[in-house]
């Protein structure tokens, strides 16, 4: 297997253990200064925005952001809202192929972005409910700077489903 097949194996992996038993707008809020706290704490300069269907739920600039990073951010949650998957994940897929968004599915690149930094939000059950979507770092570290808070916050959640099931 290639590095980029186990990359997008990893990303699925990822998308079906980040998952939620429920989602309010109360969560969002969590997940969002959550996000707010490890990207100061780490000296990064982010967009938040956390979106349940068409409702923003939560929202932030990081100072040192711009409007662009505003863009970056709903171009890459419209890939997660059409796809049902990361738009990391879709990146990946895409280079694999060699193809644009564009070229395979005939779909703008002004308001699609498939690059790393958009996350589904997915209830157990039900599916993809909402996105989590984060610009202004290089490479991969918007999709990291989610899961890393993600996997804190559903790791506890799910401990606990698992020692209620015993």
């Amino acid at each position: 297997m290639n590095k980029e097949n186990r990359v997008l194996e990893e990303l699925l992996m990822e998308e079906e253990r980040l998952q939620f038993a429920s989602f309010t707008n109360e969560t969002a809020l969590q997940i969002g200064l959550a996000i707010v706290r490890k990207a100061t704490a780490d000296r990064q300069s982010v967009t938040i925005d956390i979106r349940r269907g068409g409702h923003q739920l939560f929202h932030y600039a990081c100072p040192g952001t711009s409007a662009d990073n505003d863009d970056w951010v709903r171009r890459k949650a419209r890939v997660v809202e059409r796809f049902g998957h990361s738009s990391y994940y879709m990146e990946t897929e895409l280079r694999m192929s060699g193809t644009t968004i564009a070229e395979r599915y005939f779909l703008d690149p002004a308001l699609y972005a498939p690059y790393n930094g958009a996350f589904p939000i997915q209830i157990r059950g039900a599916g993809v409910i909402g996105v989590i979507a984060v610009s202004g770092l290089g490479g991969d570290q918007d999709h990291r700077l989610i899961t890393t808070v993600l996997r804190g916050m559903l790791g506890e959640e799910m401990g606990e489903e698992s020692r209620a099931g015993r």
